[in-house]
């Protein structure tokens, strides 16, 4: 197979953004970075007139997109429709993602999955269950009704999926004691969300396994000075990764920017907690029977509570420089690396470096204002 040579834009690497480079793609893999006087003769050459090429983002929360919500199209079909709308904001990853819900559709949306990356739907990394085994006490959006707690055939129906990665939200005190280590022996990446528990529960939660926490700060039980609760076990803890929703709605910039210092390991992550509203033209859709509508880039039910995100990881790049202060070079590798090593994929994706996948995003400048993105490359393809 020919190779191609992107070049005409700088090219984000582990070292910062590389000038008068080009990417040089084999197939579905990275093959070099040369200079581009040294591109080989036999290349291709694709001028990308300028802009900077990023590793494409990584998305471990969506919810739909394009219309679609995932737990009301649990299929193929249904994933395809939000993984095309995500692509237009610059994800060539993600996983969908189920709330709460009945175990037939937590079947379903498992084998839909399954089957989507077995038929190579573009981006399919795996799955996320967020969900049933919450407290109820912060179930936020979250149907009451479909929270339960945990039944002995739970651990085979959640970690059943072949062939991708099975992520896992819930709360620490609402499950016996061993089960977290139960489901990541099983290679379930296990996070705490929308939980009560306590600073030492949550720190019995680490020992066990726990990996993540889902939506740090939101739907968690806060920091405070006799209590440091959630967050305060999530950020005093170095080896754990911690999703962020930058939309400046779900968390105030200064309180993103203070849990960055907090945390000297740098194990955050962005998500977009995107519903069906991103990149549809409507702004109201149901969830279960609760009428969610989208104003001003917020997304809330009738009573005000926060109902997921009205966002792309493009934004959630740029509100992360322009907002929290973060350099382009973090932001962008919060969106790409720090999710690929979070689902243990740094092997494969989410860097722009040789025998990786060619999964990229071209932008015009990755900046704090007018971060557009004008292309993306799956597995070397452009879509």
């Amino acid at each position: 197979m020919s190779q191609t040579a992107l070049i005409g834009a700088r090219v984000l690497t582990g070292a910062g953004f590389l000038e008068k480079h080009a990417l040089v793609i084999d197939g579905a893999r990275i093959a070099a970075l040369v200079r581009e006087n040294e591109i080989p003769s036999t290349c291709a050459r694709i001028a990308l007139d300028g802009g900077d090429l990023l590793p494409g983002f990584i998305d471990c929360q969506v919810n739909g997109g394009g219309g679609v919500l995932f737990n009301d199209a649990p299929t193929v079909d249904g994933i395809a429709a939000i993984g095309a709308a995500h692509r237009r904001f610059g994800t060539t990853g993600f996983l969908p993602t189920l709330i709460s819900d009945d175990l037939a559709v937590m079947e379903l949306a498992i084998d839909a999955v399954e089957e989507a990356i077995a038929r190579k739907v573009p981006g399919v990394l795996g799955i996320h269950l967020e969900g049933p085994y919450l407290n109820p006490a912060r179930a936020g959006i979250h149907d009451r009704a479909r929270i339960r707690t945990i039944d002995p055939g739970a651990l085979e129906r959640l970690t059943r999926l072949r062939g991708g990665r099975t992520v896992i939200t819930l709360a620490p005190e609402c499950v016996p004691q061993g089960t977290i280590k139960a489901l990541t022996d099983k290679d379930a990446i296990v996070c705490a969300g929308h939980s009560a528990a306590t600073y030492d529960e949550t720190q019995q939660a680490l020992a066990e396994g726990l990996r993540g926490f889902t939506h740090l700060f939101n739907a968690m039980t806060p920091f405070t000075s006799r209590e440091p609760g959630m967050v305060g076990a999530a950020l005093s803890d170095q080896k754990s990764w911690c999703g962020l929703i930058a939309d400046l709605h779900h968390v105030h910039p200064a309180s993103i920017a203070l849990a960055l210092r907090a945390k000297a390991s740098g194990h955050f992550f962005l998500v977009t907690d995107a519903m069906p509203t991103l990149g549809w033209d409507k702004s109201t859709f149901m969830l279960g029977g609760t009428p969610i509508t989208a104003k001003d880039g917020r997304l809330t039910g009738p009573d005000g509570t926060l109902a997921g995100g009205h966002l792309d990881m493009g934004t959630a790049v740029r509100n992360m420089i322009a907002s929290v202060g973060v350099a382009p070079e973090t932001a962008a590798t919060m969106a790409s690396g720090c999710p690929a090593a979070f689902l243990g994929l740094e092997g494969f994706r989410g860097r722009i470096a040789p025998g990786l996948a060619a999964d990229l995003v071209h932008v015009n400048r990755c900046a704090a204002d007018g971060m557009d993105v004008l292309a993306t490359w799956l597995g070397g393809v452009r879509a």
